[in-house]
């Protein structure tokens, strides 16, 4: 059983914010779910380099766009691991091999005859690297994403005929519901498909920035093709001297933005088809990260800064909170009074704490020892199925239900601790066994919360089975029950509340 889940790649004409962090971190939570099932999980994220741009970017700067490529890639590169994501590619569209298989692939789709030449005009943004419909314009001829006015282009291209698989695509919505979710966002991108299909350009022509066409030297690809045929040239070369492409595509999940909707579920598909590739399972869209009634876009100058998060707060922080804060697939509000509310409220004073009581008690009252006691009827009954459910849910690409799910029983058991009274039972001599019995319960129904955490709080998960004995993260093992607590370490605050406390600007 294999699960391959990819991100869009990110654009480098700017550094890194806090969009391209919860991408990340939400297909990072998939990744590591699906690992503890104990499938082969391949995880791919990267950067998209070429395209009008990074090239304006970079002549802005007076540098060339190689070298703004290389300076913004690593960015992106650094992110990842700050954000403990678990990725096992990072590609670059700049890429030898890369360029070497979008050229072989797009060459394939010419000789399958959905390659033509002509001339294109329209209305186009440059922050977009798109050419926009006329019922995409906003008033004054504007970008309804970036604000910015449209220019009119007239260019010379080579065309991809999208107009081909009207039906295809039609078909295989028909077929495959779930092939784009949420739900509103099928039907967005069904709703396109419906309003007929027009041709659309393959190559550039005022261009020199991008993968140079093969079979005519004065044309680069579209820089939207060259990138999403990254999901499938990675595969290729990822690993030295070996080919996943057979074993791993296509992708279980694809996750993006809404803003890059059309790309990747009407035009990817179609090319996919016209090359005899096949199609990802499911692409999901996510909403966008709102300041101030916006989203967040380098581009506004709306964003905030992932590492300064992450400086004060840890990774663990900022990957809870914004897949428990913003419904994912919902677009949501985020500030930094939301983060020191979520963080204060439920890892230092819900989890946090009951961790903190849990083996404070088993050191105070049984020197870290805990005995062996059967489970809880009443505490079993409200964990039954949890796994499974939570599982459900993450199939789904449903993140934050699946952490509502977990987060449901951290508060049953900071309920079971004020129900039973470890504290009151220990002052007496002759509740010995029933004192064993609660605080085993509570060992065990940590254990399993923070194994079924882990995708979300990685670090923190295993610096908590750590001190619990039970280091194995396998969603086997995460069942009440089913785990074998002998002896608890200490283990210090896991969510200082200082974090919380307002800095000094």
């Amino acid at each position: 059983m294999s699960f391959y889940v990819t991100t869009p790649i990110y654009y480098v004409n700017a550094a890194p914010h806090l969009g391209h962090a919860y991408t990340t971190i939400a297909a990072d939570v998939m990744a590591r779910h699906h690992r503890q099932r104990g499938e082969e999980v391949f995880f791919l994220t990267g950067t998209d380099e070429h395209g009008e741009p990074v090239a304006d970017a970079a002549h802005a700067l007076g540098i060339e766009p190689q070298e703004l490529a290389d300076r913004n890639a690593e960015r992106f590169r650094a992110l990842a691991p700050q954000l403990d994501a678990s990725n096992d590619f990072f590609i670059r569209t700049t890429d030898p091999p890369h360029e070497a298989i979008v050229q072989e692939v797009l060459s394939r789709v010419r000789d399958a005859g959905y390659v033509y030449k002509g001339t294109y005009e329209g209305w186009y943004c440059p922050r977009c690297a798109d050419f926009k419909a006329d019922n995409e314009v906003d008033d004054g001829n504007r970008c309804p994403i970036h604000h910015i006015e449209l220019t009119r282009e007239q260019e010379d291209n080579y065309f991809f005929k999208l107009s081909a698989f009207q039906e295809p695509l039609e078909a295989l919505y028909a077929e495959h519901e779930d092939f784009v979710s949420p739900r509103t966002r099928y039907n967005e991108s069904l709703s396109f498909i419906r309003s007929g299909l027009r041709d659309v350009p393959l190559t550039r022509h005022k261009l020199t920035w991008g993968v140079q066409v093969p079979w005519d030297d004065e044309h680069v690809f579209y820089v939207w093709f060259d990138a999403l045929l990254n999901y499938y040239t990675a595969l290729s070369y990822a690993r030295d001297g070996e080919d996943l492409t057979e074993r791993l595509w296509p992708p279980t999940y694809h996750v993006i933005a809404k803003d890059i909707l059309r790309f990747h579920t009407v035009y990817w598909p179609a090319l996919l088809m016209a090359a005899g590739i096949e199609l990802p399972e499911h692409v999901f869209v996510h909403g966008y990260l709102l300041m101030e009634g916006e989203k967040m876009s380098k581009s506004l100058g709306n964003v905030l800064d992932p590492f300064e998060v992450i400086d004060r707060f840890g990774a663990d922080a900022l990957r809870f909170y914004l897949l428990r804060d913003v419904p994912f697939g919902q677009d949501g509000s985020v500030s930094t009074a939301a983060f020191e509310l979520r963080y204060e409220t439920e890892l230092a004073n819900e989890l946090g704490n009951l961790a903190n009581r849990t083996i404070s008690m088993l050191l105070r009252y049984r020197d870290g020892v805990v005995a062996r006691a059967p489970m809880d009827p009443v505490l079993a009954a409200d964990f039954a199925g949890l796994p499974e459910k939570v599982a459900a849910h993450i199939d789904r690409a449903e993140l934050t239900p699946a952490l509502e799910e977990i987060w449901q029983r951290v508060r049953r058991l900071n309920r079971y601790v004020e129900e039973r009274a470890p504290f009151r039972l220990a002052k007496d001599e002759g509740a010995a066994e029933e004192l064993d019995g609660v605080l085993a319960n509570l060992a065990e129904g940590l254990r399993a919360v923070t194994v079924l955490l882990w995708p979300y709080l990685p670090s923190s998960a295993e610096r908590l089975l750590e001190a619990l004995g039970a280091p194995d993260t396998s969603l086997a093992g995460a069942a009440l029950g089913s785990g074998r607590i002998e002896r608890v370490g200490a283990i210090g605050s896991l969510f200082p509340k200082d974090a919380a406390t307002p800095q000094p600007s």
